[in-house]
Order: structure tokens, then C-alpha cells, then sequence
């Protein structure tokens, strides 16, 4: 299933900072960078729940804000791109053209 993850973490802080980086780093794990603060994951149902289970340990509920947007599996003709950004196919890992 296609999962889009968009946050906004507050970074006046040392503590933000850091949990920026985190939560990134964690989306990169199971997918690819949409745009700085969005992330498209391709993902079995076991990860989704991990993935879920990771970010929402490491947010902040106080300062930071988390959304999780569930595309499902026919995913590609819901998504449309246009722009300068190289779009990437999850499914091959390959570059889409």
C-alpha cells in the first residue's frame, strides 16, 4: 500500500532539530522523498504498522505535526506530477520517465 507522510517538526530547538533528522531518516527507510517535509512509502501492512509505531515515537505531540495519508494499493492513478523533481517508481526502483 501507498502511505504519503507529511509533518512539520518545530526546530527552534536543539531537541527539533534532532527529531527532524530522526524522523526523516526513519521515512527514508521505507521510502522515497516527495518534496522536504513529504514522503512517499510503499509498504506491507506489518510495516505500515511499524512505520506508524516509529514516527509517532519520535514526534512531539506538543510542538510537532504528523499526517499520515493512505493512497491504498491502486496508488498511480491517484498521484499526479508535474515539475522539475525526478519521479522514481517504488515497486522497480527505477526512474520513471
Amino acid at each position: 500500500m501507498m502511505i504519503l507522510i507529511t509533518y512539520d517538526v518545530c526546530t527552534t530547538t536543539l531537541e527539533g532539530k534532532k527529531r527532524l533528522r530522526h524522523v526523516a531518516k526513519t521515512c527514508l527507510n521505507f521510502g522515497q522523498r516527495a518534496q522536504n517535509s513529504v514522503f512517499e512509502c510503499l509498504v506491507t501492512p506489518d510495516e505500515w504498522v511499524n512505520l506508524k509505531s516509529q514516527l509517532l515515537n519520535i514526534y512531539n505531540k506538543d510542538a510537532d505535526s504528523l499526517r499520515f495519508y493512505q493512497l491504498g494499493t491502486k496508488w498511480q492513478r491517484r498521484v499526479e506530477h508535474y515539475g522539475v523533481k525526478d519521479v522514481f517508481d517504488l515497486q522497480n526502483d527505477t526512474l520513471l520517465i
